[in-house]
């Protein structure tokens, strides 16, 4: 493993342009769950609540999980040492961007500034009548659901429901850095969501070595990734970054 980091660290270093590509994994230890999987929450909850054909029909219904799972249940995360690892990567001028599959703000919150979201921000609300953007936090969430003072419609969070396509902006400039990347780092992806999935492949077929941090296989592991760092992000992060500053 050691090896392995060493490796890791010299292609970073040496590399013109590196991304980093952020699942579910990474948010993990700030104590947000994934939403497949064994603990994942749709477990707990159905998707339905999030399929933006449901939510326009039955807006203040879905509100009440929505609260519950975004704006309760996450309202304690923090940044943790992966996330504050990218950003000083960035800072160090070795990392040039993070296109995350997240919608909660915590790469942002850790310090890093480029910054792709490939599906959206749960920090933020939308109005689908007028396009106006709010914070999360102008909002008292104990009243539901919130409403735009402009036109009193229902806000949406601004994050890809369901039968929602990918935002433009966000789409364009993560293939964009993918296409040029010499290394992408892909950490706590499975790779099972399309057409997020797609990034780290366009990389890898431009020529980018492909680092997987990851505490198991994915299914980039076995016909994408170059190498494989197993481990907590945290963990690996933290080893990586002895060797890169």
């Amino acid at each position: 493993m050691e090896l392995l980091i060493k490796e890791s660290a010299r292609l970073i270093k040496e590399s013109k342009f590196t991304i980093a590509f952020t699942g579910a994994g990474i948010s993990v230890e700030s104590g947000i769950p994934p939403f497949r999987g064994e603990h994942g929450l749709w477990n707990k909850y159905t998707p339905e609540v999030l399929d933006l054909s449901y939510y326009l029909n039955h807006s203040t219904e879905c509100w009440e999980y929505i609260r519950e799972i975004f704006y309760d249940f996450f309202a304690d995360a923090h940044p943790n040492k992966a996330h504050f690892v990218l950003a000083e990567m960035e800072a160090s001028g070795v990392l040039n961007s993070v296109i995350t599959q997240n919608i909660d703000n915590l790469h942002f919150e850790a310090g890093n500034k480029v910054v792709h979201e490939f599906h959206g921000n749960s920090k933020k609300l939308k109005c689908l009548k007028c396009d106006r953007v709010y914070g999360a936090d102008e909002f008292d969430f104990a009243n539901i659901p919130p409403k735009c003072v402009d036109d009193g419609e229902i806000l949406k969070p601004d994050f890809i429901f369901f039968g929602e396509g990918i935002p433009q902006e966000a789409y364009a400039n993560s293939f964009a850095d993918a296409e040029k990347a010499e290394v992408c780092i892909i950490i706590g992806s499975t790779g099972e969501v399309t057409p997020a999935s797609y990034v780290p492949r366009t990389a890898k077929q431009a020529g980018a070595t492909i680092i997987e941090i990851n505490p198991e296989e994915s299914s980039f592991t076995s016909g994408v990734t170059d190498i494989h760092l197993k481990g907590k992000a945290s963990e690996v992060l933290e080893q990586l970054a002895k060797h890169l500053f």
